[in-house]
Protein backbone atom coordinates (compact mmCIF):
# COMPACT_ATOMS: atom_id res chain seq x y z
CA UNK A 1 0.00 0.00 0.00
CA UNK A 2 1.64 3.39 -0.76
CA UNK A 3 2.62 5.45 2.20
CA UNK A 4 0.67 8.33 1.85
CA UNK A 5 -2.24 6.60 1.14
CA UNK A 6 -4.44 6.26 4.44
CA UNK A 7 -7.95 4.21 4.44
CA UNK A 8 -10.74 5.77 5.85
CA UNK A 9 -10.54 3.14 8.54
CA UNK A 10 -7.56 0.27 9.23
CA UNK A 11 -8.75 -3.26 8.53
CA UNK A 12 -6.31 -4.32 11.76
CA UNK A 13 -9.04 -2.51 14.65
CA UNK A 14 -10.65 -4.65 16.22
CA UNK A 15 -13.88 -6.04 14.49
CA UNK A 16 -16.31 -9.54 14.55
CA UNK A 17 -15.02 -11.98 12.14
CA UNK A 18 -17.89 -11.73 10.32
CA UNK A 19 -17.11 -8.00 9.31
CA UNK A 20 -13.47 -8.52 8.77
CA UNK A 21 -13.69 -9.47 5.26
CA UNK A 22 -16.12 -6.75 4.32
CA UNK A 23 -13.65 -4.37 5.70
CA UNK A 24 -10.51 -5.46 3.96
CA UNK A 25 -12.54 -5.49 0.62
CA UNK A 26 -13.96 -2.06 1.50
CA UNK A 27 -10.18 -1.26 1.71
CA UNK A 28 -9.15 -2.28 -0.85
CA UNK A 29 -11.68 -0.64 -3.19
CA UNK A 30 -10.49 2.57 -1.76
CA UNK A 31 -7.17 1.98 -2.57
CA UNK A 32 -8.26 1.28 -6.44
CA UNK A 33 -10.44 4.60 -6.65
CA UNK A 34 -7.46 6.12 -4.90
CA UNK A 35 -4.40 4.94 -7.10
CA UNK A 36 -7.00 5.83 -10.42
CA UNK A 37 -7.39 9.23 -8.96
CA UNK A 38 -3.68 9.69 -8.47
CA UNK A 39 -2.24 8.49 -12.27
CA UNK A 40 -5.18 10.63 -13.69
CA UNK A 41 -4.05 13.73 -11.92
CA UNK A 42 -0.26 12.90 -13.16
CA UNK A 43 0.52 16.33 -14.73
CA UNK A 44 2.26 13.62 -17.39
CA UNK A 45 -0.67 12.31 -17.89
CA UNK A 46 -1.76 14.51 -20.82
CA UNK A 47 1.71 15.59 -21.66
CA UNK A 48 2.92 11.83 -22.98
CA UNK A 49 5.91 13.15 -25.35
CA UNK A 50 5.87 9.16 -26.70
CA UNK A 51 2.27 9.75 -28.70
CA UNK A 52 4.44 10.23 -32.13
CA UNK A 53 5.68 6.14 -31.30
CA UNK A 54 2.50 4.54 -31.89
CA UNK A 55 2.18 2.53 -35.13
CA UNK A 56 -1.31 1.95 -35.93
CA UNK A 57 -0.01 -0.08 -38.97
CA UNK A 58 1.31 -2.96 -36.54
CA UNK A 59 -1.87 -3.12 -34.37
CA UNK A 60 -4.01 -6.06 -34.21
CA UNK A 61 -6.57 -7.17 -31.83
CA UNK A 62 -8.23 -9.48 -33.37
CA UNK A 63 -6.41 -12.41 -32.19
CA UNK A 64 -6.82 -13.88 -28.74
CA UNK A 65 -5.47 -11.68 -25.85
CA UNK A 66 -2.16 -13.65 -24.42
CA UNK A 67 1.01 -12.73 -23.20
CA UNK A 68 3.20 -13.55 -26.11
CA UNK A 69 5.56 -15.12 -23.20
CA UNK A 70 3.76 -16.40 -20.49
CA UNK A 71 0.46 -17.38 -23.10
CA UNK A 72 -1.67 -16.33 -19.67
CA UNK A 73 -4.81 -14.45 -20.34
CA UNK A 74 -4.76 -12.13 -17.43
CA UNK A 75 -4.03 -8.52 -17.31
CA UNK A 76 -2.76 -8.40 -20.84
CA UNK A 77 -0.69 -5.32 -21.99
CA UNK A 78 -0.55 -4.10 -25.78
CA UNK A 79 2.68 -2.44 -27.10
CA UNK A 80 1.18 0.29 -29.04
CA UNK A 81 4.76 0.68 -31.25
CA UNK A 82 5.31 -3.04 -32.23
CA UNK A 83 2.23 -4.75 -30.86
CA UNK A 84 2.97 -7.23 -29.28
CA UNK A 85 1.18 -8.35 -26.17
CA UNK A 86 2.70 -8.94 -22.78
CA UNK A 87 1.47 -9.52 -18.88
CA UNK A 88 1.00 -6.89 -16.45
CA UNK A 89 3.22 -3.73 -16.23
CA UNK A 90 5.22 -3.57 -12.80
CA UNK A 91 8.76 -3.42 -12.72
CA UNK A 92 9.15 -7.16 -13.01
CA UNK A 93 7.06 -7.34 -15.78
CA UNK A 94 7.39 -8.67 -19.83
CA UNK A 95 5.71 -5.38 -20.52
CA UNK A 96 8.17 -3.52 -18.52
CA UNK A 97 11.42 -4.92 -19.28
CA UNK A 98 10.27 -4.57 -23.47
CA UNK A 99 9.55 -0.96 -22.45
CA UNK A 100 13.15 -0.31 -21.17
CA UNK A 101 15.00 -2.86 -23.84
CA UNK A 102 13.53 -1.31 -26.73
CA UNK A 103 11.97 2.00 -25.60
CA UNK A 104 8.57 0.80 -26.43
CA UNK A 105 6.74 3.06 -24.12
CA UNK A 106 2.78 3.37 -24.83
CA UNK A 107 0.79 0.11 -23.50
CA UNK A 108 -3.20 0.03 -23.41
CA UNK A 109 -4.76 -2.64 -21.31
CA UNK A 110 -6.85 -4.56 -23.55
CA UNK A 111 -9.56 -5.38 -20.94
CA UNK A 112 -9.53 -2.03 -19.49
CA UNK A 113 -8.61 -0.10 -22.33
CA UNK A 114 -6.48 2.86 -20.61
CA UNK A 115 -3.08 3.82 -21.66
CA UNK A 116 -0.14 3.93 -20.32
CA UNK A 117 3.38 4.89 -20.38
CA UNK A 118 6.67 2.38 -19.21
CA UNK A 119 8.67 2.52 -17.36
CA UNK A 120 7.92 5.86 -15.81
CA UNK A 121 4.57 4.31 -15.07
CA UNK A 122 1.65 6.53 -15.34
CA UNK A 123 -1.43 6.74 -17.54
CA UNK A 124 -1.82 8.40 -20.89
CA UNK A 125 -5.06 10.80 -21.42
CA UNK A 126 -5.37 12.16 -24.92
CA UNK A 127 -8.06 12.14 -27.15
CA UNK A 128 -6.41 11.60 -30.00
CA UNK A 129 -6.06 7.82 -28.73
CA UNK A 130 -9.73 7.27 -29.03
CA UNK A 131 -9.39 5.40 -32.40
CA UNK A 132 -7.54 2.75 -31.04
CA UNK A 133 -10.24 2.12 -28.15
CA UNK A 134 -12.54 1.93 -30.75
CA UNK A 135 -10.98 -0.65 -33.15
CA UNK A 136 -10.70 -2.76 -30.13
CA UNK A 137 -14.30 -2.49 -29.13
CA UNK A 138 -16.69 -0.94 -31.12
CA UNK A 139 -19.98 0.56 -29.51
CA UNK A 140 -22.62 0.91 -31.41
CA UNK A 141 -26.31 3.74 -30.36
CA UNK A 142 -29.40 2.12 -31.71
CA UNK A 143 -29.70 5.64 -34.03
CA UNK A 144 -26.34 3.99 -35.73
CA UNK A 145 -27.75 0.27 -35.58
CA UNK A 146 -30.91 1.80 -37.15
CA UNK A 147 -28.95 3.38 -40.43
CA UNK A 148 -27.22 0.33 -41.15
CA UNK A 149 -28.65 -0.95 -43.66
CA UNK A 150 -29.42 2.34 -45.29
CA UNK A 151 -25.46 2.84 -45.78
CA UNK A 152 -23.63 3.26 -49.02
CA UNK A 153 -21.05 5.38 -48.10
CA UNK A 154 -17.17 3.91 -48.21
CA UNK A 155 -15.26 3.71 -45.03
CA UNK A 156 -11.47 4.58 -45.67
CA UNK A 157 -8.63 1.95 -43.90
CA UNK A 158 -6.48 3.77 -42.04
CA UNK A 159 -3.98 1.65 -44.82
CA UNK A 160 -5.36 4.01 -47.24
CA UNK A 161 -8.14 0.99 -48.48
CA UNK A 162 -12.04 1.29 -48.84
CA UNK A 163 -14.22 -0.72 -47.36
CA UNK A 164 -18.43 -1.30 -47.36
CA UNK A 165 -18.90 -2.00 -43.31
CA UNK A 166 -20.39 -5.81 -43.04
CA UNK A 167 -19.03 -6.55 -46.64
CA UNK A 168 -15.34 -6.88 -44.88
CA UNK A 169 -13.35 -10.24 -45.69
CA UNK A 170 -12.32 -12.72 -43.04
CA UNK A 171 -8.91 -14.59 -42.84
CA UNK A 172 -8.34 -18.20 -43.47
CA UNK A 173 -6.11 -19.20 -40.95
CA UNK A 174 -5.15 -22.96 -42.67
CA UNK A 175 -8.93 -24.74 -43.56
CA UNK A 176 -11.46 -22.78 -42.02
CA UNK A 177 -13.51 -21.17 -45.13
CA UNK A 178 -16.57 -23.16 -44.34
CA UNK A 179 -16.97 -21.52 -41.30
CA UNK A 180 -15.99 -17.97 -42.61
CA UNK A 181 -18.80 -17.86 -45.44
CA UNK A 182 -21.28 -19.01 -42.57
CA UNK A 183 -20.15 -16.36 -40.37
CA UNK A 184 -20.45 -13.76 -43.27
CA UNK A 185 -24.09 -14.82 -43.91
CA UNK A 186 -25.37 -14.47 -40.32
CA UNK A 187 -23.58 -11.35 -39.77
CA UNK A 188 -25.72 -9.87 -42.40
CA UNK A 189 -29.34 -11.13 -41.32
CA UNK A 190 -30.51 -7.74 -39.79
CA UNK A 191 -31.97 -9.26 -36.94
CA UNK A 192 -29.48 -11.67 -35.89
CA UNK A 193 -26.80 -8.50 -36.31
CA UNK A 194 -28.65 -5.81 -34.53
CA UNK A 195 -29.55 -8.22 -31.10
CA UNK A 196 -25.53 -9.33 -31.02
CA UNK A 197 -23.83 -5.75 -32.25
CA UNK A 198 -25.40 -4.34 -28.93
CA UNK A 199 -23.29 -6.19 -25.84
CA UNK A 200 -25.80 -5.13 -23.47
CA UNK A 201 -28.68 -7.50 -24.63
CA UNK A 202 -26.51 -10.42 -23.58
CA UNK A 203 -24.54 -8.91 -21.04
CA UNK A 204 -26.42 -10.31 -18.10
CA UNK A 205 -27.60 -14.02 -19.22
CA UNK A 206 -27.31 -16.50 -16.27
CA UNK A 207 -25.11 -19.18 -16.74
CA UNK A 208 -23.88 -21.84 -14.99
CA UNK A 209 -20.37 -21.59 -12.72
CA UNK A 210 -17.64 -22.48 -15.18
CA UNK A 211 -19.75 -23.04 -18.32
CA UNK A 212 -17.07 -22.08 -21.63
CA UNK A 213 -20.63 -22.01 -23.58
CA UNK A 214 -21.15 -17.73 -22.97
CA UNK A 215 -17.37 -17.55 -24.55
CA UNK A 216 -19.25 -18.39 -27.90
CA UNK A 217 -21.92 -15.78 -27.58
CA UNK A 218 -19.23 -13.03 -26.39
CA UNK A 219 -16.79 -14.09 -29.66
CA UNK A 220 -19.63 -13.93 -32.06
CA UNK A 221 -20.97 -10.34 -31.04
CA UNK A 222 -17.16 -9.14 -30.85
CA UNK A 223 -16.62 -10.50 -34.44
CA UNK A 224 -19.96 -8.69 -35.31
CA UNK A 225 -19.02 -5.59 -34.43
CA UNK A 226 -15.79 -5.82 -35.99
CA UNK A 227 -16.82 -6.70 -39.01
CA UNK A 228 -19.33 -3.55 -38.67
CA UNK A 229 -16.95 -1.42 -37.28
CA UNK A 230 -17.03 1.94 -39.74
CA UNK A 231 -13.45 3.03 -38.22
CA UNK A 232 -11.41 -0.11 -39.12
CA UNK A 233 -7.50 0.07 -39.72
CA UNK A 234 -7.30 -2.74 -42.15
CA UNK A 235 -10.25 -3.57 -44.61
CA UNK A 236 -10.75 -7.09 -42.99
CA UNK A 237 -10.99 -9.06 -40.17
CA UNK A 238 -9.68 -11.99 -38.24
CA UNK A 239 -11.75 -14.77 -36.82
CA UNK A 240 -9.60 -16.06 -34.58
CA UNK A 241 -11.11 -15.59 -31.47
CA UNK A 242 -13.96 -16.87 -32.35
CA UNK A 243 -12.58 -19.95 -34.15
CA UNK A 244 -10.77 -20.43 -30.53
CA UNK A 245 -14.25 -19.96 -28.97
CA UNK A 246 -16.17 -22.38 -31.73
CA UNK A 247 -13.21 -25.00 -30.99
CA UNK A 248 -13.55 -25.66 -27.36
CA UNK A 249 -16.98 -25.52 -26.94
CA UNK A 250 -17.55 -27.93 -29.88
CA UNK A 251 -15.01 -30.29 -28.00
CA UNK A 252 -13.04 -30.04 -31.23
CA UNK A 253 -15.59 -31.13 -33.69
CA UNK A 254 -14.80 -27.96 -36.35
CA UNK A 255 -11.43 -27.20 -35.99
CA UNK A 256 -9.24 -24.31 -37.83
CA UNK A 257 -6.96 -27.16 -39.52
CA UNK A 258 -9.79 -29.17 -40.80
CA UNK A 259 -12.47 -28.88 -43.22
CA UNK A 260 -15.33 -29.02 -42.35
CA UNK A 261 -19.18 -29.40 -43.71
CA UNK A 262 -20.97 -25.62 -43.41
CA UNK A 263 -24.49 -27.06 -42.79
CA UNK A 264 -23.27 -28.94 -39.54
CA UNK A 265 -21.46 -25.80 -38.21
CA UNK A 266 -24.45 -23.43 -39.17
CA UNK A 267 -26.69 -26.34 -37.13
CA UNK A 268 -24.38 -26.40 -34.22
CA UNK A 269 -23.49 -22.55 -34.05
CA UNK A 270 -27.25 -21.39 -34.14
CA UNK A 271 -28.63 -24.13 -31.60
CA UNK A 272 -25.69 -23.58 -29.17
CA UNK A 273 -26.23 -19.25 -29.03
CA UNK A 274 -30.07 -20.03 -28.74
CA UNK A 275 -29.45 -22.44 -25.67
CA UNK A 276 -26.66 -20.39 -24.22
CA UNK A 277 -29.17 -17.13 -24.12
CA UNK A 278 -31.64 -19.10 -22.26
CA UNK A 279 -33.63 -20.16 -24.99
CA UNK A 280 -36.62 -22.96 -24.97
CA UNK A 281 -38.32 -24.76 -26.98
CA UNK A 282 -40.96 -21.70 -27.39
CA UNK A 283 -40.70 -19.87 -30.23
CA UNK A 284 -39.85 -16.32 -29.04
CA UNK A 285 -37.49 -17.68 -26.57
CA UNK A 286 -34.39 -16.20 -27.95
CA UNK A 287 -33.31 -14.06 -31.12
CA UNK A 288 -32.64 -17.04 -33.02
CA UNK A 289 -35.49 -18.67 -32.77
CA UNK A 290 -37.71 -15.37 -33.48
CA UNK A 291 -35.47 -15.02 -36.73
CA UNK A 292 -35.23 -18.83 -38.05
CA UNK A 293 -37.39 -20.50 -36.34
CA UNK A 294 -40.29 -22.72 -38.47
CA UNK A 295 -43.16 -25.05 -37.72
CA UNK A 296 -44.13 -28.22 -40.20
CA UNK A 297 -45.76 -31.53 -39.76
CA UNK A 298 -44.51 -34.77 -40.52
CA UNK A 299 -46.76 -37.66 -41.80
CA UNK A 300 -44.49 -41.29 -41.72
CA UNK A 301 -45.85 -44.63 -42.56
CA UNK A 302 -43.82 -47.61 -42.75
CA UNK A 303 -44.12 -49.68 -45.71
CA UNK A 304 -44.79 -53.72 -45.38
CA UNK A 305 -41.59 -55.56 -46.72
CA UNK A 306 -42.32 -57.58 -49.84
CA UNK A 307 -40.66 -60.96 -51.17
CA UNK A 308 -38.29 -60.66 -48.15
CA UNK A 309 -37.85 -63.94 -46.38
CA UNK A 310 -37.18 -62.60 -43.20
CA UNK A 311 -40.48 -61.23 -42.94
CA UNK A 312 -41.94 -64.75 -42.42
CA UNK A 313 -40.65 -64.79 -39.66
CA UNK A 314 -41.67 -61.44 -38.31
CA UNK A 315 -44.91 -61.05 -36.78
CA UNK A 316 -46.99 -58.83 -38.84
CA UNK A 317 -48.80 -55.79 -36.48
CA UNK A 318 -50.99 -53.59 -38.37
CA UNK A 319 -50.26 -50.77 -36.02
CA UNK A 320 -46.93 -50.54 -36.94
CA UNK A 321 -47.94 -49.54 -40.68
CA UNK A 322 -50.39 -47.03 -39.72
CA UNK A 323 -49.45 -42.99 -40.39
CA UNK A 324 -47.78 -41.41 -38.22
CA UNK A 325 -48.60 -37.80 -37.36
CA UNK A 326 -45.55 -35.39 -35.50
CA UNK A 327 -45.57 -31.45 -35.49
CA UNK A 328 -41.60 -30.41 -35.28
CA UNK A 329 -39.86 -26.66 -35.44
CA UNK A 330 -37.04 -26.25 -37.65
CA UNK A 331 -34.52 -23.89 -38.10
CA UNK A 332 -33.80 -24.76 -41.94
CA UNK A 333 -35.01 -26.61 -44.97
CA UNK A 334 -33.45 -29.89 -46.45
CA UNK A 335 -33.86 -29.57 -50.04
CA UNK A 336 -33.08 -33.19 -52.03
CA UNK A 337 -31.93 -32.59 -55.39
CA UNK A 338 -32.41 -34.45 -58.29
CA UNK A 339 -30.03 -37.98 -59.43
CA UNK A 340 -28.02 -36.46 -62.04
CA UNK A 341 -27.29 -38.21 -65.24
CA UNK A 342 -25.14 -40.84 -65.81
CA UNK A 343 -24.89 -40.32 -69.72
CA UNK A 344 -22.95 -37.74 -72.00
CA UNK A 345 -23.83 -35.61 -74.79
CA UNK A 346 -22.75 -35.98 -78.10
CA UNK A 347 -19.29 -34.08 -77.79
CA UNK A 348 -18.81 -36.05 -74.87
CA UNK A 349 -19.37 -33.59 -72.74
CA UNK A 350 -20.76 -34.16 -69.00
CA UNK A 351 -24.42 -32.65 -68.84
CA UNK A 352 -25.06 -30.20 -65.64
CA UNK A 353 -28.20 -30.71 -64.73
CA UNK A 354 -30.41 -28.07 -63.99
CA UNK A 355 -33.74 -27.92 -61.44
CA UNK A 356 -36.63 -25.14 -60.86
CA UNK A 357 -36.38 -24.01 -57.00
CA UNK A 358 -40.11 -24.15 -57.04
CA UNK A 359 -39.98 -28.22 -58.31
CA UNK A 360 -37.60 -29.36 -55.85
CA UNK A 361 -39.44 -27.40 -53.20
CA UNK A 362 -42.86 -29.21 -53.45
CA UNK A 363 -41.46 -31.71 -50.81
CA UNK A 364 -42.95 -29.63 -48.33
CA UNK A 365 -46.46 -28.89 -49.93
CA UNK A 366 -47.86 -32.10 -47.47
CA UNK A 367 -49.03 -33.83 -50.71
CA UNK A 368 -45.97 -34.83 -52.46
CA UNK A 369 -44.62 -38.48 -50.75
CA UNK A 370 -41.18 -39.61 -50.54
CA UNK A 371 -39.77 -42.56 -50.35
CA UNK A 372 -36.93 -43.18 -47.47
CA UNK A 373 -34.35 -46.24 -47.44
CA UNK A 374 -32.77 -47.40 -44.28
CA UNK A 375 -30.97 -50.96 -44.00
CA UNK A 376 -33.65 -52.44 -42.33
CA UNK A 377 -37.16 -50.58 -42.77
CA UNK A 378 -38.53 -48.39 -45.59
CA UNK A 379 -40.17 -45.68 -45.20
CA UNK A 380 -42.88 -42.94 -47.03
CA UNK A 381 -42.70 -39.60 -45.76
CA UNK A 382 -44.67 -36.33 -46.26
CA UNK A 383 -44.08 -32.41 -45.13
CA UNK A 384 -46.64 -29.78 -44.58
CA UNK A 385 -45.55 -26.04 -43.62
CA UNK A 386 -47.48 -24.95 -40.77
CA UNK A 387 -45.73 -21.62 -40.60
CA UNK A 388 -42.85 -19.70 -42.57
CA UNK A 389 -40.25 -18.24 -40.88
CA UNK A 390 -39.26 -14.73 -41.23
CA UNK A 391 -36.09 -15.56 -42.34
CA UNK A 392 -35.69 -18.91 -44.01
CA UNK A 393 -32.78 -20.83 -44.17
CA UNK A 394 -32.35 -23.65 -46.58
CA UNK A 395 -29.72 -26.28 -47.67
CA UNK A 396 -29.39 -28.19 -50.89
CA UNK A 397 -28.09 -31.41 -49.91
CA UNK A 398 -25.59 -31.96 -52.48
CA UNK A 399 -22.87 -34.43 -51.04
CA UNK A 400 -23.73 -38.08 -50.24
CA UNK A 401 -21.75 -40.41 -48.32
CA UNK A 402 -21.50 -44.12 -48.76
CA UNK A 403 -19.02 -46.80 -47.91
CA UNK A 404 -16.32 -45.83 -50.25
CA UNK A 405 -16.05 -42.03 -51.00
CA UNK A 406 -18.09 -38.75 -50.71
CA UNK A 407 -19.99 -37.81 -53.74
CA UNK A 408 -20.97 -34.62 -55.24
CA UNK A 409 -24.52 -34.11 -56.99
CA UNK A 410 -23.42 -30.84 -59.62
CA UNK A 411 -27.32 -30.03 -60.54
CA UNK A 412 -27.79 -26.01 -60.80
CA UNK A 413 -30.86 -25.03 -58.99
CA UNK A 414 -32.70 -22.38 -61.25
CA UNK A 415 -34.13 -19.37 -59.25
CA UNK A 416 -34.48 -15.88 -58.91
CA UNK A 417 -33.22 -13.73 -56.47
CA UNK A 418 -36.70 -12.08 -55.61
CA UNK A 419 -40.28 -12.27 -55.42
CA UNK A 420 -39.89 -16.08 -54.38
CA UNK A 421 -43.53 -16.87 -53.81
CA UNK A 422 -44.23 -19.88 -51.16
CA UNK A 423 -48.30 -19.15 -51.29
CA UNK A 424 -48.22 -22.94 -53.36
CA UNK A 425 -46.47 -25.26 -51.26
CA UNK A 426 -49.03 -24.09 -48.52
CA UNK A 427 -52.78 -25.56 -47.77
CA UNK A 428 -55.33 -23.24 -47.47
CA UNK A 429 -55.78 -23.25 -43.93
CA UNK A 430 -52.09 -22.83 -43.44
CA UNK A 431 -52.12 -19.87 -46.15
CA UNK A 432 -54.38 -17.72 -43.38
CA UNK A 433 -52.02 -18.52 -40.86
CA UNK A 434 -49.26 -17.19 -43.00
CA UNK A 435 -50.25 -13.51 -44.93
CA UNK A 436 -46.57 -12.88 -46.30
CA UNK A 437 -45.38 -15.90 -48.25
CA UNK A 438 -42.43 -14.08 -50.62
CA UNK A 439 -39.20 -13.75 -50.10
CA UNK A 440 -35.92 -12.51 -51.35
CA UNK A 441 -32.08 -13.69 -51.56
CA UNK A 442 -29.96 -12.17 -48.82
CA UNK A 443 -26.94 -14.73 -49.14
CA UNK A 444 -26.01 -17.43 -50.90
CA UNK A 445 -23.43 -20.03 -49.51
CA UNK A 446 -21.59 -21.85 -52.97
CA UNK A 447 -19.20 -25.08 -53.06
CA UNK A 448 -16.26 -25.18 -55.81
CA UNK A 449 -14.67 -28.02 -56.83
CA UNK A 450 -14.22 -31.61 -55.69
CA UNK A 451 -16.19 -33.03 -52.58
CA UNK A 452 -12.77 -33.43 -50.56
CA UNK A 453 -11.04 -30.77 -51.86
CA UNK A 454 -13.38 -27.71 -52.74
CA UNK A 455 -13.59 -24.22 -51.48
CA UNK A 456 -16.35 -22.10 -50.17
CA UNK A 457 -17.46 -18.88 -50.64
CA UNK A 458 -20.45 -16.61 -50.11
CA UNK A 459 -22.59 -14.26 -51.75
CA UNK A 460 -23.86 -11.59 -49.89
CA UNK A 461 -26.57 -8.70 -50.44
CA UNK A 462 -25.56 -5.27 -49.41
CA UNK A 463 -29.50 -3.41 -48.87
CA UNK A 464 -27.62 0.15 -48.72
CA UNK A 465 -26.33 0.15 -51.97
CA UNK A 466 -28.58 -2.77 -53.45
CA UNK A 467 -25.48 -4.55 -54.46
CA UNK A 468 -24.20 -8.23 -54.39
CA UNK A 469 -20.79 -8.94 -53.02
CA UNK A 470 -19.24 -12.68 -53.46
CA UNK A 471 -16.84 -13.41 -50.84
CA UNK A 472 -13.87 -15.91 -50.65
CA UNK A 473 -12.11 -15.01 -47.32
CA UNK A 474 -10.00 -11.84 -47.60
CA UNK A 475 -11.25 -11.57 -51.39
CA UNK A 476 -14.30 -9.23 -51.85
CA UNK A 477 -15.38 -8.45 -55.34
CA UNK A 478 -18.68 -7.13 -56.79
CA UNK A 479 -20.84 -9.75 -58.96
CA UNK A 480 -24.16 -9.17 -60.91
CA UNK A 481 -26.82 -10.79 -59.66
CA UNK A 482 -27.04 -13.10 -63.06
CA UNK A 483 -24.03 -14.83 -61.71
CA UNK A 484 -25.20 -16.28 -58.72
CA UNK A 485 -28.17 -18.34 -60.20
CA UNK A 486 -25.28 -19.70 -62.21
CA UNK A 487 -23.52 -21.35 -59.66
CA UNK A 488 -23.65 -24.52 -57.45
CA UNK A 489 -25.37 -23.13 -54.74
CA UNK A 490 -25.37 -25.24 -51.16
CA UNK A 491 -27.07 -23.21 -48.84
CA UNK A 492 -29.09 -19.81 -48.69
CA UNK A 493 -30.98 -17.91 -46.51
CA UNK A 494 -33.92 -15.83 -47.57
CA UNK A 495 -35.44 -12.73 -46.01
CA UNK A 496 -39.80 -12.39 -45.90
CA UNK A 497 -41.24 -9.24 -46.78
CA UNK A 498 -43.86 -7.56 -44.72
CA UNK A 499 -47.56 -7.24 -46.28
CA UNK A 500 -46.88 -3.52 -47.06
CA UNK A 501 -43.42 -4.26 -49.00
CA UNK A 502 -45.26 -6.76 -51.03
CA UNK A 503 -47.87 -3.66 -51.80
CA UNK A 504 -45.13 -1.37 -52.99
CA UNK A 505 -43.53 -3.83 -55.00
CA UNK A 506 -46.42 -5.10 -56.71
CA UNK A 507 -47.58 -0.89 -57.64
CA UNK A 508 -44.05 -0.73 -58.79
CA UNK A 509 -44.16 -3.13 -61.24
CA UNK A 510 -47.79 -1.74 -62.67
Amino acid sequence: MNADYVPKRSINQEVGPDNFKKIKIEAKVEQIKYREDKDESDPRSRQCPYLDTINRNVLDFDFEKLCSITLSNNNVYACLVCGKYFQGRGIKSHAYTHSVELSHHVYINLNTYKFYCLPDNYQVIDSSLDDIKYVLNPTFTKEQISQLEKNSKLSRAYDGTHYLPGIVGLNNIKANDYSNVVLQALVNVPPLRDYFIREQNYANIKVAPGDIMINLVKRFGELTRKLWNPRNFKAHVSPHEMLQAVVKCSKKKFQITQQSDPIDFLSWLLNSLHLTLNGTKSQNSSIIYKTFQGQMKIYTRKIAPLNDESAEQQVFRPEDYLEKVEEKPFLYLSVDLPSPPLFRDELKESIIPQVPLMQILTKFDGVTSIEYKTYKENFIKKYELLRLPRYLIMCFRRFTKNVFYLEKNPTIVNFSAKNVDLKDLLSEENKKNNPNTVYDLIANIVHDGDPNKGTYRVHILHKGTGTWYEMQDLHVIDVLPQMITLSEAYIQIWEQRSHGENENQSSDQK
